[in-house]
């Protein structure tokens, strides 16, 4: 199979490589769709503390495929189920997963870091992390395209879950990407009273408007708080979200809320070269009565919420994947995502069925 394989920060070969082999409790999936996150690119980039100097992986995270084998003892699945897989798997002991939080283990795994992911023509779910309800049925009708974007959705929706938006408030999304887009939808969907995009650059503002944004700022040189003050006559918002890593966006958003206003920081920060350090007033949070919140990811619960919310129709995510690469072209696919030219770059499998059975065929994996 081929596969676009992570082998030092700033490498990354398309190889041949072996179907893999099946064992008790394991899934095989034929990957149908994949797309590039910003984790993949800064991986790529940078590398990540749970590869090894050394290590070699397949990257690749968002993704939905169809299930072509399955091992002993595996229930609940079968061959032909159209699935996606949610990449952090839990270890499913420590308080964290006890609650729900698979996101948040201190001892996670995960799909395209930890574990092969879905940048190969089949990806191997093991035992442990069907166990854990990493795998999820596709609704029917719902196409592969969108299953690969209900993974960073879904890490969107528990984001603005967090901030508990309702139809009484101003909501700034800063940061005019693929999360912020997403981040628009469920603003909208949420029934927020008035959605703001601000962005730097105009590339890609003009695009959020069509998922439900009533007013787009384009800063460039501007005050981010004068600008946002500028168009809430003085007000500020009830609720920000930070779609942008900027340490001067997460200070500028504690000063443009409203009183009781509430900020979620969702991009994070890199921590290279040191620990980032932001500027709070934390006065202004304490006598405007602000609330501060950050969230990473998404639990499997937030997923399954996520995956019906696509697929009962109620947003659709087709317009965001603005390209699509063969896997062939993954270092292209790379410089699509990180240009900012368009939205979500695809990585589509373009080898024919009858190719494939006989890949299958050839590793032992009945077609």
């Amino acid at each position: 199979m081929r596969a676009a394989v992570f082998h030092a920060p700033g490498t990354v070969v398309l190889e041949d490589r072996p179907i893999p082999a099946v064992g008790p409790g394991d899934l095989l999936i034929r990957v149908q769709a994949a797309s590039v996150c910003g984790t993949d690119l800064r991986i790529f980039n940078y590398g990540h503390f749970k590869l090894a100097p050394g290590a070699h992986r397949v990257q690749g995270h968002e993704t939905a495929g169809e299930i072509v084998a399955t091992g002993d003892e595996v229930t609940g699945y079968a061959v032909g189920d159209r699935v996606s897989v949610t990449p952090n798997v839990g270890c499913g002991r420590c308080p964290m997963c006890l609650r729900g939080l698979n996101n948040m283990c201190p001892d996670y795994e995960a799909f395209g870091v930890s574990l092969d992911g879905g940048f190969a023509e089949y990806l191997l779910v093991p035992a442990f992390a069907v166990q854990r309800g990493n795998v999820f049925h596709l609704p029917a009708g719902l196409d592969y395209t969108q299953a690969a974007l209900v993974e960073p959705f879904s890490c969107c929706l528990r984001g603005v879950r967090s901030v508990g938006i309702g139809p009484q408030d101003d909501v700034l999304v800063v940061g005019a990407g693929p999360i912020g887009a997403f981040t628009v939808m469920l603003a909208r969907l949420a029934g927020a009273r008035r959605i703001i995009v601000a962005n730097r650059s105009r590339g890609r503002l003009a695009q959020l408007a069509g998922y439900g944004a009533d007013t787009l700022i384009e800063v460039g040189d501007r005050d981010l708080v004068e600008a946002v003050k500028a168009e809430t006559g003085g007000r500020g918002v009830d609720v920000a979200i930070t779609a942008a890593s900027s340490a001067q966006v997460q200070a500028d958003a504690v000063q443009l809320l409203a009183t009781h206003g509430r900020l979620n920081f969702f991009a994070g920060l890199s921590g290279r070269g040191g620990p980032p350090t932001v500027a709070i007033d934390t006065n202004r949070v304490h006598y405007q009565g602000l609330t501060l919140t950050g969230t990473t990811g998404s639990s499997n619960a937030d997923y399954a919420d996520a995956l019906q919310i696509v697929g009962q129709g109620r947003v659709d995510l087709s317009g965001l994947l603005t390209r699509t690469f063969s896997v062939e072209d993954i270092h292209e696919a790379f410089a699509y995502a990180a240009s900012g030219a368009g939205m979500k770059a695809g990585i589509a499998f373009g080898t024919d069925p009858s190719a494939r059975a006989a890949d299958l065929e050839q590793a032992g994996v009945p077609a």
